[in-house]
């Protein structure tokens, strides 16, 4: 009887079209449109990321393994982790602070896009032009300098540029923007009935925030952290421009930039993109895994 099952179920098979078979299984006429989305992803990162991968192990001299030792044997190169996350941490956590109420009250706003299209400016200027306005805005002879001397709040100009909190002020207004469109997306999602019926029962503005809000946008708001941290870790041009290049603001981009094109050495700087790579996975990982400590279930409502 056990014998005669399998042969049995290839007759079914066989009185069955192979168009339909691959149908039950996911595979038709609209999964092949995946394939150029699918092939271009192999192309611009699968491709490129297993190519430096394998650059990285082969280094001019020594073992397979002698980039990621001298990485982390230097104290000077192994600092370019701390100095990237003590500027990516910061500046995202910011913005999102920042984000959160300017988002609670947009969304009850009539002229929700003329708002968000002056908040989401900065965005459209790009890095460089940022950091050259604040170059100026806040160098020692700048705008902000003058007025601070001019009301008699300082007695010297005070130093916000070629230094940490040049690129820290840059971070922030090139991130807001982006932060700022998610968490909107994510508060307009959630039902108004939710806020209405905790207001009904007597609930202040903090308690319907912690008790209500908070919960429902904890996981969006994860997306958006790590978003907005993969953006700062990367940053270039504003510590350049902004900041210390060979002190506070020695970013790990910065190393593999100097390893590939000042010391031609393209294996060490594979590997020091490789570790950067690492380090934003493992957190981004940890904080998509927090998310299950929130709430999982539907919240959207009228606005979503």
């Amino acid at each position: 009887m056990s014998a005669t099952a399998p042969a049995r179920q290839e007759v079914r098979r066989a009185g069955i079209p192979l168009r339909q078979r691959l149908r039950a299984r996911g595979i038709d006429g609209i999964t092949l449109l995946v394939l150029p989305a699918l092939l271009a992803l192999i192309a611009l990162f699968v491709y490129p990321f297993v190519y430096g991968l394998v650059v990285s192990f082969a280094p001019k001299v020594g073992p397979f393994y002698e980039n990621y030792r001298k990485f982390f044997s230097d104290p000077f190169l192994r600092s370019t982790i701390w100095h990237t996350l003590a500027l990516a941490f910061p500046t995202t956590l910011l913005s999102i602070l920042l984000a959160l109420p300017i988002a609670f009250r947009v969304r009850l706003m009539r002229r929700q896009r003329a708002l968000t299209t002056i908040l989401l400016l900065p965005m459209t200027l790009g890095t460089v032009l940022v950091a050259q306005g604040l170059l100026t805005y806040l160098g020692p002879h700048g705008w902000f300098n003058r007025v601070l001397l001019l009301l008699h709040i300082t007695q010297a100009p005070l130093l916000l540029t070629n230094n940490y909190w040049g690129v820290f002020a840059s971070l922030v207004l090139t991130g807001f923007p982006f932060t700022f469109l998610l968490t909107l997306s994510y508060v307009s999602g959630i039902d108004p009935a939710l806020e209405e019926a905790a207001a009904t029962l007597g609930g202040r503005a903090w308690d319907r925030f912690r008790r209500i809000f908070l919960p429902l946008l904890a996981p969006g708001l994860a997306v958006t952290f790590c978003l907005s941290f993969v953006q700062s870790f990367s940053v270039f041009p504003s510590a350049v421009l902004l900041g210390a290049p060979a002190g506070s603001t020695h970013v790990i981009s910065i190393a593999a930039y100097q390893a590939a094109f000042e010391q031609y050495n393209y294996s060490l700087g594979s590997a020091i993109a490789m570790i950067m790579g690492v380090v934003q996975l493992v957190i981004v990982i940890a904080v998509l895994a927090s998310r299950q400590l929130f709430y999982r279930g539907p919240v959207g409502g009228t606005k979503g």
